[in-house]
């Protein structure tokens, strides 16, 4: 029996990287899947490849940040699947600007998409999360991706920092007020630290235009050289903490943050 047999699960910005990734894991470990993304071409690859190695995925096109995606998203698990049990809040954005350079319209999108579509996934699931949770041993989860940039401060990404921090608290919250109402739905938080997807490349690009340079390699270098385990994560790193998470195994975890960073924020 694989960890996740007999649950359906909803993922945000899953077309590729680390929320890919997890989808195709997730789909291993025996979930039914839903991958929500606006890159729909990437999108129908991810669930062809999942379908095509014995899983059982489809696809929606989910901006995080419009409601009506959201509840389309959510009908499809719960029509083509009969239910859902795991919510991951994975889409996010990296702009790499700081506090004077950024603009506002720059501003807005990303707490549009690293907030507002945390909430809103979490808003409109919680239905379907509810109803799930009264068939299960150990209730549904919902599964949050925030960032060691939520943990600590952070002073070349202070705004990418405190869009995370506000998943990271938001997560708590969320934690308390469900089991205060009784839905039995469990909400926590993964930590990645920096890994090699498009947007950690981003943030390598970021470092190194801020030094007046276009050549990323000692940016990735200094990075590298500052992970107590040697090297850089990859997305697999993230997906199975990910899963852990939305898995039985984790059970009794509630409110908590999982941090994947190679030991990062150890010092």
């Amino acid at each position: 029996m694989n960890r996740l047999d007999g649950k359906v699960a909803l993922l945000s910005g899953a077309a590729r990287g680390i929320g890919g990734e997890t989808a195709r894991l997730m789909g291993q470990a025996g979930a039914k899947v839903v991958i929500g993304d606006v890159l729909d071409e990437r999108g129908r690859e991810t669930v062809a490849a999942i379908n095509a190695a014995g899983g059982q995925a489809e696809y929606a096109h989910l901006d995080v940040t419009r409601e009506d995606d959201w509840i389309a998203a959510i009908n499809l698990a719960t029509g083509q699947f009969g239910k859902l049990d795991i919510l991951v809040n994975n889409a996010g954005v990296f702009i790499g600007k700081d506090i004077e350079a950024i603009g506002l319209d720059e501003w807005n999108r990303l707490v549009a998409v690293n907030m507002t579509g945390v909430f809103l996934g979490t808003k409109m699931a919680v239905p379907a999360l509810r109803e799930a949770a009264k068939n299960s041993e150990h209730g549904s989860a919902i599964v949050n991706l925030a960032s060691i940039a939520g943990l600590v401060g952070s002073q070349l990404d202070p705004l990418y920092s405190m869009t995370k921090g506000g998943v990271t608290l938001f997560t708590k919250s969320a934690a308390l007020e469900f089991g205060r109402k009784g839905y039995r739905i469990r909400v926590n938080s993964i930590h990645p630290g920096v890994i090699q997807t498009d947007m950690g490349e981003q943030t390598f690009v970021a470092r190194a235009r801020r030094t007046g340079s276009n050549d990323t390699a000692p940016a990735r270098q200094i990075v590298t050289e500052s992970v107590p385990w040697g090297r850089l994560g990859v997305p697999m790193d993230i997906a199975k903490g990910i899963v852990f998470l939305a898995s039985d195994d984790a059970g009794y975890m509630n409110g908590a943050g999982l941090v994947v960073d190679g030991g990062v924020t150890a010092a």
